[in-house]
């Protein structure tokens, strides 16, 4: 998919880890996400989670899309999708830590 393509909402989603990011984690990973000082997997899981999150105009990013366009394995974001479900906030990485 080209960079400058948006995702097309999908209707149904694959996975049962929906992720919806509070206004507070989304600042907090876009702001992990343009400093880049943190370490490699917790950008990483950042990214995923900002394109994974369904309060965006488009629905959020099917899994399929993020792997193409961080070149990652679909394993990988359903297992940090499962685990934001499941942890919540406290597993959302934390800028400096």
């Amino acid at each position: 998919m080209p960079s400058n393509d948006l995702p097309v909402p999908c209707q149904k989603r694959s996975t049962s880890y929906i992720v919806t990011l509070t206004s507070s984690e989304l600042e907090a990973l876009s702001q992990m996400t343009r400093s880049g000082k943190a370490a490699a997997y917790k950008l990483t899981h950042a990214r995923i989670l900002l394109k994974a999150d369904i309060n965006q105009d488009n629905g959020g990013w099917t899994d399929s899309q993020i792997s193409e366009a961080l070149d990652i394995s679909q394993s990988t974001i359903e297992l940090v999708r499962k685990r934001f479900v499941e942890e919540g906030v406290d597993y959302t990485p934390k800028h400096g830590s």
